[in-house]
Parts: structure tokens; sequence; C-alpha cells
């Protein structure tokens, strides 16, 4: 027997709680001294390395 609502799941928080949770936290890094760095659009701060191929099979 399966009863109605017993597999319910946690809400996600409101955007806007989300987003003034973002703010405060924000607003306490600068207040501790916290600096913000702009990065212009398009530069990622991923390093491309040179993939490594597994073989699994025998030698």
């Amino acid at each position: 027997m399966r009863v109605k609502g017993s597999n319910k799941v946690a809400k996600p928080a409101p955007a806007v709680e989300t987003r003034e949770s973002i703010e405060a936290q924000v607003a306490a890094f600068l207040q501790s001294g916290g600096e913000i760095q702009q990065v212009e659009r398009g530069v990622s701060g991923q390093v491309w390395t040179p993939s490594r191929q597994i073989s699994l099979g025998k030698k």
C-alpha cells in the first residue's frame, strides 16, 4: 500500500532568500577586507592540461 505524500522532498529556498543570503555573504567578505576582482567576459580559470589516456588492455 502506498500513502500519498510520503515521498515529499523539501522545497528549495525562494530566490529572494537566496539573493539576500548571497548579498549578506558578499558584504561580510568585503567588510573583512576581501577584494573582488572583475574578470573579462569569456576568460576561464580552468587550466588545460594534456589528457591522460588510460589503457585497460594488455600491452
